[in-house]
């Protein structure tokens, strides 16, 4: 007998280290990071363009309310499994251009980068890949807390402290800060934005020069974004912020 939730099941638990909070939306939620799934389908297929890949079947800008445009990408993900070729589709759209809230238009350069890959997560998704976030396991604080206790029950590195990762990776995850802030209309999503990247940067164990770096980001968005005349000055300013939580253990 086939058992057709074979697939689904190899591959819709994700890691919580391999997700992130959905910052600069109108609502909350936990989202996988792209990366790890492409990973994670080279691994249960193969090497992207020989067990599976995807193709972007349509592109097109789209107008919406308010004379803001969205960018639409239809992809069209293809594996093999079990000596047979699937095929799977999905929609993906970002904000193009607009006018943010405090008037300025705006143009993301990224959009069509990241249409593309949100059709590419939400495609994967069919077939399974984070499977429990799209179904709502990750809801429910116990098993969240049940899926960290197993990370952290794998083999530890001797040292105490995380082994930092590259300069050129640190590099990428300020490229990565600077295109979420961008979506970061109030400084309450500046500071959620902030505290998910707290964890991030604690976990990957940034530098001292990175951290900094990271935290004039946060520091000039907030500024960006504030009416006040002091606002070069804010309770809390990243730098030190990010630091402090640096040093301290994160909460479980």
């Amino acid at each position: 007998m086939t058992d057709n939730l074979a697939l689904w099941n190899a591959v819709e638990t994700t890691p919580p280290s391999q997700t992130k909070p959905i910052t600069g939306k109108s609502y909350q939620g936990t989202s996988p990071k792209p990366h790890y799934l492409i990973h994670k389908a080279t691994e249960t297929f193969g090497p992207c363009g020989i067990g599976w890949g995807f193709t972007i079947e349509d592109e097109r800008i789209e107008e919406g309310a308010g004379g803001e445009r969205m960018h639409i990408a239809r992809v069209k993900v293809w594996f093999k499994w079990a000596g047979e070729r699937g095929e799977v589709e999905h929609i993906g759209g970002t904000q193009f251009s607009g006018t943010r809230r405090n008037g300025n238009p705006f143009t993301d350069e990224d959009a069509p980068k990241k249409s593309v890959t949100d059709a590419l997560v939400k495609a994967l998704s069919m077939i399974g890949f984070a499977g429990d976030i799209f179904m709502g396991r990750y809801d429910d604080s116990k098993y969240v807390n049940d899926l960290r206790d197993e990370e952290r029950g794998a083999p530890k590195p001797a040292a105490d402290d995380p082994k930092p990762i590259s300069a050129a990776q640190q590099k990428r995850g300020l490229d990565e800060i600077e295109r979420e802030l961008l979506d970061c209309e109030s400084i309450a999503a500046v500071e959620k934005c902030a505290a998910a990247w707290r964890h991030i940067i604690k976990r990957d164990g940034w530098s001292r020069d990175y951290i900094a770096v990271a935290g004039d980001k946060f520091s000039a968005r907030k500024a960006a974004l504030t009416k006040s005349e002091d606002a070069d000055v804010f309770p809390g300013d990243m730098p030190s912020t990010l630091n402090a939580s640096h040093q301290r253990p994160l909460d479980a």
